[in-house]
């Protein structure tokens, strides 16, 4: 099935505020966006920790002058959740590079689950993993690269402690170790060589 990317992009797409203020929205109202109750508590940790990374990410100077040389523009899609511990740590910062490009990235953010034959055409290892960053054109037409759905050393590690245990609260808990250890560096910096190679 052909994807209209152009269409999901312009049409379906919100920006970040947009997408922070749903997520609080249904927060208020005792709903997550996925359709699954236990989301609740996963959102409500991710709202802290999106703020948490909004507030303390700061780019390294070498992917700032990356961002600020791009010789061309793009627009960034991405397929995301409220209840995705993932998207949290890292969505802030697809956000703070569209900001650091002044204009020439434009971001736009869609929900996975309602958007289920984009996300198929975007699978990891075969699962509906998330987030999702997908590099379009200027025109939105094409894709151009994607990224997902967390840094290789850290999806390397995930194999590795999924061996010892396949509970998700003790999985969580060292995930979200890790991000805080890393303080988005090993994100910013596969980020940043797929930018470079972008305009080669």
């Amino acid at each position: 099935m052909m994807i209209n990317y152009s269409e999901i992009f312009s049409g379906r797409g919100m920006d970040y505020l947009t997408y922070r203020a749903l997520v609080d929205q249904l927060l208020l109202e005792g709903k997550a966006t996925g359709e699954v109750t236990y989301d609740l508590h996963y959102t409500k940790m991710n709202v802290q920790r999106m703020s948490r990374v909004d507030k303390t990410i700061s780019l390294s100077d070498e992917f700032v002058s990356t961002i600020e040389s791009l010789k061309a523009r793009y627009k960034f899609l991405v397929i995301t959740e409220g209840w995705c511990g993932d998207a949290a740590q890292i969505i802030p910062v697809f956000n703070k590079i569209a900001v650091a490009s002044l204009g020439k990235i434009e971001l736009k953010f869609v929900l996975r689950d309602q958007n289920l034959p984009l996300i198929d055409a975007h699978l990891t290892n075969g699962g509906r993993a998330i987030p999702v960053l997908i590099i379009l054109d200027e025109n939105a037409d094409r894709v151009l690269a994607t990224w997902a759905p967390r840094p290789q050393v850290l999806q390397e590690l995930l194999k590795e402690w999924k061996k010892e245990s396949t509970e998700m609260p003790i999985l969580a808990e060292k995930l979200h170790g890790w991000y805080a250890k890393d303080k988005t560096q090993s994100t910013q910096s596969e980020l940043n060589e797929l930018l470079k190679g972008l305009e080669k």
